[in-house]
């Protein structure tokens, strides 16, 4: 069966498609219109003036967080792979416990804007806060790379867009957007946004789900045996020889993709407390006792949101079949928009999509905002103007950055289209725990923690995970690579994070030892212990 008659058969009406997206985007505009009114100050667009409660927050983070890799990305690597597809939705849920036990209440307590407030606290304010947000640009870019690429493969399954030149135009339009968003509605507009589509992802999903077990008579055993027939049915030799009611589909095949996977599972683990546009979303809430309460609030609608996947997955391999799945214009992406069109045809496909298209635009949005004002209050206030730049530059300088990083993304987001997206956001999570996560952790719980350590851990772990990302078969070496024709993959794992993160954590150690000799102010790692512990003088975060 050609791609495009799957695609005619299976994605209903361009149109109706293309009016429901308008709808939100109108609707969602003028929110962000209006939240805007409000933005007086650089507080008020970097963090939203710290107006938000917690369980707003909380929904704030879950629509942050449930991004297109986890509506469309794991969808379809359950419908493919099945088990092992399921080890991204426990990787990303078990990822916030780290979050809520080690940093969300101490970041809050110490920070005022960003990741690095914190970490320049009581280390060398300019070569740190340069290293930070040269961090948060990279994880940020990472993050968006894939949310673009998500843009493209389910608006190509939408409107039966073929062709890679008109799948590009369709990822610069939602670059355009997500720029206007930002430019509006700053950190304000930008939740509100967050809170619209967290809302919308999570009743969406769980009235498929309701629908794909009432079609089973709600016995999920059934759907389990259904989709290993649809799979063990397949006319795909490779496909059919799977057991996706057991581990290995993906990962059990040689010794090196059971390290891949021991290595995804560390990077999705631990990357979640060093993703920067997360932890910026604790800065929204006016206590500490608000960030713990937006946690709890954001695990209960995530882990709600990741046992609703498996149930899709299993669904969408059940109902759909992965035939159909993988020869749809977007891939293992297409499951869910695929699913929805079995259940409820042309009107629930329009909405569902039109949700996964909220998801892609509020993720983006956030992502944007982060390593903007990463830029505008860490390089350009602190390092370039020493702490000498008014607010209104602040927030001009954030907005040029957010242009210049949309334009960014554009580009990467056409040069990574048709990858898996829930892959991509797993190399974002190895930046973020190798860059971050060990600075982050010593620069809260170890006192000894110098500015040498700080620089060493952070570089070393951003450097060598690129390195061996860019020498990885994840972009090259493979069908399925970034450059499939090209060949220097001389890394033999797709997710770097069981190299790069005991890594970094290592040079923070070593790094702090060699730098020893010069020992950081004593009193200030004294202040930033109980401000992190207690709270007293959070809301006058200050830069010195």
């Amino acid at each position: 069966m050609s791609t495009s008659y799957l695609a005619a058969e299976t994605v209903g009406e361009p149109v109706a498609n293309i009016a429901i997206f308008a709808l939100f985007v109108v609707v969602t505009m003028v929110v962000v219109i209006r939240a805007s009114r409000n933005n007086s100050s650089a507080s008020d667009y970097f963090t939203g003036g710290r107006g938000f409660s917690g369980p707003q927050n909380g929904i704030a983070i879950a629509g942050d967080y449930l991004s297109a890799a986890s509506f469309l990305g794991i969808a379809g690597a359950i419908a493919v792979y099945g088990y092992d597809g399921f080890l991204y939705s426990i990787g990303f849920l078990v990822a916030w416990l780290v979050a809520l036990l080690l940093v969300a209440e101490m970041l809050r307590n110490t920070g005022k804007f960003t990741m690095a407030d914190v970490l320049s606290f009581r280390l060398r304010e300019r070569p740190v806060r340069t290293a930070a947000a040269l961090s948060t640009l990279t994880v940020s870019l990472f993050y968006l790379l894939a949310q673009m690429a998500g843009a493209g493969g389910l608006v190509a399954l939408l409107l039966d867009i073929e062709t890679k030149a008109g799948q590009s135009v369709v990822i610069a339009v939602v670059g355009v957007l997500m720029i206007v968003y930002v430019l509006v509605g700053g950190m304000k507009g930008t939740t509100w946004v967050q809170i619209i589509k967290a809302v919308l992802l999570i009743t969406g999903a769980a009235l498929m789900t309701v629908m794909v077990l009432a079609k089973f008579g709600f016995n999920f055993s059934d759907i389990l045996g259904s989709a290993q027939e649809a799979v063990s049915g397949s006319a795909s030799k490779a496909v059919a020889g799977r057991d996706v009611l057991a581990p290995g589909a993906q990962y059990g095949a040689n010794e090196t993709s059971k390290l891949n996977f021991v290595s995804l599972g560390l990077a999705l683990v631990l990357g979640t407390a060093g993703l920067p546009h997360v932890l910026m979303r604790f800065y929204t809430v006016p206590t500490a006792k608000e960030a713990r309460r937006s946690v709890v609030w954001a695990i209960g609608l995530i882990g709600a949101f990741y046992l609703f996947t498996l149930v899709l997955g299993y669904g969408a391999a059940a109902i759909v079949g992965p035939d159909r799945i993988l020869a749809a214009a977007g891939g293992q992406n297409s499951a869910a928009p695929l699913l929805a069109f079995e259940l409820g045809g042309v009107i629930l496909l329009g909405v569902i999509s039109a949700v996964a298209f909220a998801t892609i635009l509020a993720v983006v949005a956030g992502l944007t905002i982060t390593a903007s004002a990463s830029f505008a209050h860490d390089i350009y206030a602190s390092v370039l103007k020493r702490g000498n730049a008014d607010e209104a530059a602040q927030v001009r300088v954030s907005r040029i950055t957010a242009v210049v990083i949309g334009a960014l993304a554009i580009g990467l987001g056409i040069l990574a289209n048709g990858q898996n997206i829930a892959f991509l956001v797993a190399l974002a999570f190895a930046v973020a725990a190798a860059a971050n996560l060990p600075t982050i952790l010593y620069s809260l719980f170890w006192r000894r923690f110098n500015t040498t350590g700080a620089l060493w851990s952070m570089y070393g772990g951003l450097i060598s995970t690129i390195v061996l990302i860019v020498f990885s078969p994840a972009v090259s070496g493979a069908k399925t690579s970034m450059l499939p024709h090209s060949d220097f993959d001389w890394f033999p794992l797709s997710n770097p994070g069981i190299v790069s993160i005991p890594l970094a954590f290592a040079l923070g150690v070593v790094g702090t030892l060699v730098g020893g000799r010069k020992p950081e102010d004593p009193e200030k790692a004294i202040e930033m212990q109980v401000r992190s512990l207690t709270g007293v003088g959070a809301e006058k975060a200050i830069s010195h």
